[in-house]
């Protein structure tokens, strides 16, 4: 009996909604510790403490507010499918030249292949078949094994939002990632205060066992997931420098140059658009979704076509 082995990687799928849980109740635990315990109560004690920790929970609030609406565009934002029966462009322009052509003409496959441009030759090799899926893979597309289906520019499959990031969605995860590490930088800033008292206020049974706990975890787990996710912010933003997604690391290395690498701020559009305001908002203008086809993941301009 044959075993399909990947099959068993759709499982990870229940794995990803404890992890949504879980983010649930690190958020939970960081938003009693600050805003309860720590800097609530400073709001009554008037003058500059009043001042300071009003700002503070303004500007938790606000990165909370960003951190979850990107955290749900990730979430239930589809990272991009590929059309039923789809076919390269080229291919399908190619055929129906061939077809207009007449037998008499003795036009064979090479001679036709041969007016292809070098190109076209090249996009039509990064193209494939999905065995799988049973459909046809645009380039830069990638099946995933937990998903059960292609991803138009996948990233990778992320168990902490129970979905793939591709090219729909990967903006909403880089402000999740950036949002996410801000709130947790923040808050380990503000609770380091009571993080050092943590030690005194124990000794001398001045808080309650069960606030000095929460205040103790927080910063903890805020620590450990800021120092986490600088690297993260500090490896995709290089990514989208250079136009390669986590999976395409290993081919670009081997391409002497990268042929989706078409200069920082062009790539940088790719990703996030061009409408300069919503660049740190989970939004995309309708023109971007019009006239960037890099966001619709079907077509990716190369260097030829820049240079040309």
């Amino acid at each position: 009996m044959d075993i399909n082995v990947f099959k068993f990687c759709s499982g990870l799928k229940v794995l990803g909604y404890f992890m949504i849980l879980l983010v649930a109740g690190i958020i939970a635990v960081s938003y009693y510790a600050v805003v309860v315990l720590t800097w609530g109560p400073q709001l009554l004690r008037g003058g500059v403490y009043s001042f300071l920790a009003f700002s503070i929970l303004i500007l938790f609030h606000f990165l909370l507010m960003l951190l979850s609406w990107s955290y749900c565009m990730v979430v239930f934002r589809d990272p991009g499918s590929v059309p039923e029966n789809w076919k390269p462009l080229a291919e399908e322009e190619n055929l129906e030249a061939g077809s207009s052509m007449q037998m008499s003409d003795n036009v064979v496959p090479e001679a036709l292949a041969s007016t292809w441009s070098s190109s076209d030759r090249l996009e039509r090799k990064q193209t494939g078949y999905c065995s799988r899926c049973q459909n046809g893979k645009p380039p830069r597309c990638h099946h995933c094994s937990i998903c059960q289906r292609c991803v138009l520019k996948m990233d990778h499959h992320c168990v902490w939002v129970v979905n793939c990031v591709g090219a729909c969605n990967y903006k909403f995860f880089l402000l999740f990632l950036l949002y996410t590490f801000l709130e947790t930088t923040l808050d380990t800033l503000v609770l380091l205060p009571s993080f050092i008292e943590f030690f005194t206020e124990a000794k001398n049974h001045s808080s309650s066992p069960g606030s000095l706990a929460i205040i103790f975890l927080a910063f903890v787990l805020n620590l450990a997931f800021a120092l986490s996710l600088l690297c993260f912010v500090i490896m995709h933003a290089s990514l989208v420098s250079s136009n390669t997604t986590s999976v395409e690391v290993y081919e670009k290395k081997k391409a002497v140059r990268w042929r989706y690498d078409v200069g920082k701020k062009r790539n940088f559009e790719q990703v996030f658009g061009t409408k300069k305001a919503l660049w740190l908002l989970p939004l995309y203008s309708k023109d971007d979704l019009d006239n960037i086809p890099a966001l619709q993941g079907l077509e990716f301009p190369t260097r030829s076509n820049v240079e040309a």
